[in-house]
């Protein structure tokens, strides 16, 4: 992996983590909130300056961000005793109890308070839908074309082997005209595995020449790499060609693509749960490093794409309702609408140390998984 890829990598989840981590900070400033450091990174600060009264800071680790609050720690709620002595205990000298009492998160109503917490996930949402919209702006979007042009050759497969390449267009299938790609995709189907002469039409004045090629019975598979039966194929994939956009239906787009990325997010989390996914698929910081920089050597446009789809990727992990993320916040919260009162300071401290020993164990896991990949090709 290149130096340039990890460059690339880090700056593109900055700039998510950014996003996500100014929604909280503009909503808690809206709703009044003593907003006490705002940080981009984890762990010893390599930077920091202030303004007004809150710090801000440039962290050492840059896989995630933090926006600390006056009163984030202390909501035990009125059940006194035990539980009140260690909400005071919590607060320590990151959160001091001096300055307006009405400033503090824990001041705030429950509706403000829900409002903040899922203002960092909803910028992201709405982060990916700009990004979405304006990369089908400036780009155009791809359309599949209708003839039975190859837009690219699987390496290794039949197609390859049989010389055929990118661009080219298949005319004939043993003598018989084709009408399109699916004719062709229909006529390989049927094939049973016997030998092809494919017919090719260059263009440009090329000359037409034929090749053979024998279908191999390979897995098909959906949208999200599930295998869902098996077909004959010569491994080519369909042409597509730019098409421009207008600024409404690039907004369109925008609220399309973001919806289908969320939508197969939660279906492929579904999935891995059913176990019809394998989790050794999963991936972490490294393969999202190998990927922004194949994207980034072909280009700005594939590079904003995967970094819209990475703002998607944050905004439903946070959501989850695991303790320590977003979501797991706002469970506290319905729980504590539901109750009358929050949840005791004790049971709070334990889900979240669940929370974040379950968070190792996949970070664990995932770069594990990367490296699986890296050492086994």
């Amino acid at each position: 992996m290149s130096l340039e890829s990890i460059i690339g990598a880090i700056g593109l989840l900055a700039v998510v983590i950014l996003v996500h981590e100014l929604g909280h900070f503009l909503v808690a400033k809206r709703c009044g909130v003593d907003v006490q450091v705002f940080s981009l990174g984890f762990g010893p600060k390599l930077l920091a300056w202030r303004r007004a009264e809150t710090e801000y800071r440039i962290s050492a680790i840059p896989l995630g961000g933090y926006v600390r609050m006056a009163g984030q720690d202390d909501l035990s709620g009125p059940a006194g005793g035990e539980d009140a002595a260690e909400s005071d205990a919590a607060v320590g000298q990151d959160d001091p109890q001096e300055g307006d009492p009405t400033r503090r998160f824990s001041a705030k109503t429950l509706g403000q308070r829900a409002a903040i917490v899922a203002a960092g996930p909803g910028v992201n949402f709405i982060f990916a839908f700009l990004l979405f919209a304006a990369v089908a702006f400036a780009y155009g979007v791809h359309v599949p074309v209708e003839q039975a042009r190859v837009g690219g050759v699987a390496a290794g497969g039949p197609a390859a082997k049989a010389g055929l390449v990118g661009g080219e267009l298949i005319g004939a299938v043993d003598g018989e005209t084709v009408s399109g790609w699916e004719d062709l995709a229909a006529r390989v189907r049927a094939s049973e595995g016997k030998t092809l002469e494919l017919t090719l039409e260059a263009g440009d004045g090329l000359a037409r020449r034929r090749i053979e090629v024998s279908p191999e019975m390979r897995p098909q598979r959906d949208h999200l790499g599930e295998e869902i039966g098996k077909v004959w194929m010569i491994g080519i994939q369909r042409a597509t060609e730019k098409r421009p956009v207008g600024a409404f239906e690039s907004l369109a787009l925008g609220m399309r693509y973001t919806w289908f990325w969320t939508r197969t997010i939660f279906e492929t989390i579904g999935r891995l749960f059913q176990g019809r996914l394998s989790v050794a698929d999963l991936g972490g910081p490294i393969m999202i490093a190998q990927e922004a920089g194949r994207r980034a050597e072909t280009g700005l446009e594939p590079l904003l794409q995967f970094m819209a789809l990475i703002s998607v990727n944050l905004a439903i992990i946070n959501i989850l309702p695991i303790p320590v993320l977003d979501g797991g916040h706002l469970l506290f919260f319905l729980f504590e609408g539901l109750r009358g009162r929050p949840m005791s300071l004790r049971y709070r401290e334990l889900a979240q140390q669940f929370g974040l020993l379950l968070l190792a164990a996949l970070m664990v896991f995932v770069v594990f998984n990367d490296l699986s990949r890296i050492i086994g090709g």
